[in-house]
């Protein structure tokens, strides 16, 4: 099930997979793990991703005044696993401590890519869109947030492909914009024409934690991008498992929306509290 869909039937060569997704610090980790694998993509833009290195622990707590939350300890290595014919790459924001019981774990957290072996990975950066590495507290809110951007090269296609995508910041007073969102979408903006060269197919999505009006489109359609949430018939990005109002918080953009193969916004199965985004270019 999905919240809409569209598709151009008119090219049968194959496509390039792109999935992104806030996997929710992997709450929903057994359905998480099953959809990933099952589904495959070439490339995974995973937001809010867990890495422990020191523990083998599954689960640890995160706690931040009365917000607590399960985490998987090494979500990132857990993924790693599920998609072992790909490059496995973790992005940290910054390394704070989970709590195991009474006791406290050293835990980065941040962005993860994982990228089809296949598809060789010839250009890459990655960088802060709000504040810089935290590495000593996850920090006051809003907190670092970063960016990752490659370029790979399709085989099938002959040509590279551009893909970035970021966590967005989490402003506590809401998603409306402010100078620190405006600055973050420029820093996206040139963190991603760093590494796409101009004539590349490119795409940029993530949680951005805006709403669809948000001028973080203007500055990205600066870039001649064009996102395919707000501008398709789409109902939102969050599942039922999203309690607050909103619905929207994960985009998916493209430089050559005739290159559109599919773009999905997948409702069901549920494996976090956003939607994961599925693009075929």
């Amino acid at each position: 099930m999905s919240f809409g869909k569209s598709v151009d039937p008119k090219v049968s060569e194959p496509a390039v997979k792109v999935m992104s997704l806030n996997a929710w610090g992997g709450k929903l980790h057994d359905e998480l793990i099953y959809y990933v694998r099952t589904t495959s993509p070439d490339v995974l833009c995973l937001q809010e991703v867990v890495h422990s290195p020191t523990t083998g622990k599954g689960w640890l707590t995160y706690r931040d005044g009365d917000h607590v939350l399960p985490q998987r300890a090494n979500l990132f290595r857990e993924i790693a696993e599920a998609l072992p014919g790909h490059v496995a790459i973790f992005c940290p924001a910054a390394q704070g401590v989970l709590w195991d019981a009474t006791d406290t774990v050293p835990s980065q957290w941040g962005l993860a890519t994982f990228v089809r072996g296949s598809f060789p990975i010839i250009a890459q950066a990655q960088g802060f869109v709000h504040k810089d590495f935290s590495p000593h507290g996850y920090g006051e809110h809003p907190r670092s947030r970063n960016a990752h951007a490659i370029r790979v090269y399709d085989y099938a296609r002959d040509r590279p492909v551009s893909i970035a995508h970021m966590h967005g910041l989490r402003d506590l007073n809401g998603k409306s914009d402010t100078p620190e969102r405006l600055a973050q979408a420029r820093r996206l903006a040139d963190l991603t024409t760093k590494v796409a060269v101009p004539g590349d197919p490119l795409v940029v999505c993530g949680d951005f934690n805006v709403e669809p009006d948000s001028e973080t489109f203007r500055v990205l359609a600066g870039i001649g991008l064009t996102d395919l949430v707000t501008t398709r018939d789409f109902e939102g990005t969050r599942t039922s498992q999203y309690k607050k109002p909103g619905r929207f918080a994960d985009y998916m953009l493209v430089n050559r929306t005739d290159d559109v193969l599919e773009f999905t916004v997948v409702a069901q199965p549920e494996v976090s509290d956003h939607c994961p985004l599925i693009l075929e270019i």
